[in-house]
């Protein structure tokens, strides 16, 4: 080691000297605090571990996000693992990890049992989740619009992201177009647009194939409704959803609910109340999947559907990120993913289409949910705010209740 490196390494702050149930405690409390999305939680970990506890520096720090945004996951959870396991050894970032995703998944896991506890859907409340329905829709609408300003920077992009979700409606599995969408990008990106058109067009040929042999039945048709599915299942579906979420907890919405409603786990309806409940927690929004494993399979379910979900964001740090931070400076490698990650958008973009469609068939009436609709955009538009979320679901609930109640 050089003595440049030894200054560097000496000049890089270190975390407190801290016992095991002590570092459990702080992130513990970082849990608890952790409401307003993945932006908010950031801040918050920057705010009293960067600027005030000098647990790291802020360049580090910085490098680190930038790695954690290419990588599956929640990142605001990824940086509680690594920051652990910079005090405390891999032992620590398991026991930050758990630390922080724990109070939000012990609160999901409570309104799981207390939704089916209450049979929402045949009570009064059943008006009001209409509505929270409705505003979770236009959630995911904004979500797809914000990821879709940082993704969707040039023509190439743009068109990868309609053809993956023109796709999708049609009943491309997921599985073969964005395989195609990161290798399209990748050729486009160093220069061989001809090939990479090439690519495209044996792409869309695949796609044909594979719409025109599968079954006709989309998620969104799926009536028969109340199938069961056992932990390994409910493990696997996560691990798959937690293994693609890039970009943030709404990229996984597409994968959860072709498994969730494709198999008849869950209704749309049910799928979206779960979204809802996440977002009023103080938790990564990816908690929405303690949700969907319940409704699947009970408790057993939630724990096997979280542990998949959340595997990914434990392994890259405590096994990865050393050698990560090497890969990830393979410019071929950036345009594969942005490809890829250009496909979710339209994945997450037909998906809402979809959940569109079958909420306006679920409400009574369709102007009201117009109505709420609107005014839900309106908050998470101009309201620049980290309880935005938190003040839609509940609006929307109380205009649920007086429209259809």
């Amino acid at each position: 080691m050089t003595a440049s490196a030894e200054l560097d390494m000496a000049a890089e702050p270190q975390p407190p000297a801290l016992s095991y149930p002590q570092l459990f405690l702080r992130f513990l409390r970082f849990g608890l605090m952790a409401w307003g999305g993945p932006v908010a939680q950031i801040a918050m970990l920057r705010k009293e571990l960067v600027e005030e506890e000098r647990w790291i520096s802020s360049a580090r720090f910085n490098r680190l996000l930038a790695v954690m945004q290419v990588l599956p996951g929640p990142e605001a959870h990824e940086l509680c693992v690594h920051l652990g396991m910079r005090a405390k050894g891999r032992l620590g970032g398991m026991l930050a990890g758990l630390a922080f995703m724990l109070p939000g998944f012990l609160l999901m896991f409570a309104l799981s049992w207390l939704y089916f506890a209450m049979d929402i859907q045949s009570s009064a409340l059943g008006a009001a989740f209409l509505g929270v329905q409705v505003g979770v829709v236009a959630m995911i609408v904004r979500a797809v619009h914000r990821i879709g300003e940082h993704v969707l920077n040039d023509r190439w992009l743009w068109g990868l992201a309609l053809g993956v979700g023109l796709a999708s409606l049609l009943g491309a599995s997921f599985w073969v177009v964005l395989p195609i969408a990161g290798v399209v990008y990748a050729l486009a990106a160093s220069g061989r647009q001809s090939l990479a058109l090439v690519c495209a067009f044996i792409g869309v040929a695949l796609a044909t194939a594979v719409i025109w042999w599968s079954p006709g039945v989309q998620p969104g048709d799926v009536q028969a409704v109340g199938a069961s599915a056992g932990p390994v299942a409910l493990f696997l579906s996560g691990l798959k959803a937690g293994l693609l979420t890039f970009g943030g907890a709404y990229t996984a919405i597409p994968f959860l609910r072709n498994d969730a409603v494709g198999r008849g786990w869950m209704t749309d309806g049910q799928f979206l109340d779960g979204l809802a409940l996440s977002g009023i927690l103080p938790a990564p929004l990816i908690i929405f999947s303690t949700f969907v494993g319940y409704v699947g399979g009970g408790p057993i379910g939630a724990l096997a559907m979280t542990a998949g979900i959340f595997l990914p964001a434990f392994a890259f740090s405590l096994i990865l990120y050393d050698r990560l931070e090497a890969v990830l400076e393979v410019k071929q490698l950036h345009a594969l993913l942005e490809g890829v990650a250009a496909g979710v958008v339209g994945l997450i973009a037909a998906t809402t289409l979809q959940l569109g469609q079958a909420t306006a068939e679920r409400v009574p009436v369709l102007w009201p949910a117009l109505v709420i609709f609107a005014g839900a955009l309106a908050i998470l538009y101009l309201w620049k705010s980290k309880l935005n979320i938190v003040a839609v679901i509940f609006a929307a609930g109380a205009a649920g209740w007086f429209a259809y109640g």
